[in-house]
């Protein structure tokens, strides 16, 4: 990683005295400061390395086997990058857009025992106890998605005309939670599930949010399953991977890193 060229708090100054206990003087306006710390307390080394492994899609006991890190750090260093992603998403979406939500928690054979007697009435889709969430995906863009309590229209709409810009065309399936959308200034397409038609072959689908949400079950499934209180972390981090699949990879770890000192 590029180490950050300093400046001046005041200015752009670049050009310091360093001080008896650590500080920086500008030479310009004589303002004295301490330099920003890396955010996950390590060297801007261990991170790159940590960057790189993490993105690699290593696992935590791989990372400590490859790189001399304590766990507790690096524990902090991937949660710190995790949040980061989940901060750094589009604020809004136009043209195209596919509304849908799902539901995440693993099948019920692979669930601890005590989380199978507190779900043993649970059902599939729609009334499940499984935890729900909601995602926006733009054509030909990137894909916004959080979690939710309920998916009845005082959720979902609220959502839509905070992250969807007015005019805009809103493909979605016929669940009563979007009744109403084309009211507040939306064009609303609409696709029957419930009859197995996907498209009305004039472009008004879900198939592309359809595809993310398969993404991010073989990803979560692969992890051996999250606990719920860390799920949207781990939804950020598939959201930003997703929306940042077409960059090399050397891209995707420069917008990374530059998210982590943005955010943190």
């Amino acid at each position: 990683m590029r180490q950050k060229k300093i400046k001046c708090p005041n200015g752009s100054a670049t050009r310091f005295w360093k001080t008896a206990d650590w500080r920086l003087k500008c030479r310009s306006c004589r303002k004295m400061f301490r330099r920003k710390k890396n955010p996950c307390g390590i060297s801007n080394l261990l991170l790159e390395k940590v960057t790189t492994e993490f993105l690699l899609e290593h696992s935590t006991n791989r990372i400590l086997e490859r790189i001399k890190i304590t766990r507790h750090k690096l524990l902090k260093t991937l949660t710190l990058l995790r949040t980061a992603m989940t901060k750094d998403v589009p604020k809004t979406l136009e043209g195209i857009v596919e509304v849908d939500e799902t539901y995440l928690g693993g099948q019920g054979k692979n669930k601890r025992l005590e989380i199978k007697r507190k779900s043993a009435l649970s059902k599939r889709g729609r009334g499940t106890t499984k935890q729900p969430v909601f995602g926006i995906l733009c054509r030909g863009g990137k894909v916004w998605a959080e979690l939710i309590d309920r998916t009845e229209a005082e959720n979902l709409q609220p959502i839509i005309e905070r992250k969807v810009r007015r005019g805009s065309i809103v493909c979605s399936d016929t669940w009563r939670g979007y009744t109403g959308i084309a009211a507040k200034g939306y064009i609303h397409r609409m696709v029957e599930h419930s009859k197995n038609k996907y498209s009305d072959k004039k472009g008004n689908h879900i198939n592309g949010l359809e595809g993310f949400w398969g993404y991010l079950k073989r990803k979560l499934s692969a992890k051996g399953g999250v606990r719920r209180e860390k799920l949207h972390v781990y939804l950020g981090e598939y959201v930003w991977k997703y929306n940042h699949r077409n960059l090399t990879f050397g891209r995707r770890k420069n917008v990374l890193l530059k998210a982590l000192f943005r955010y943190s």
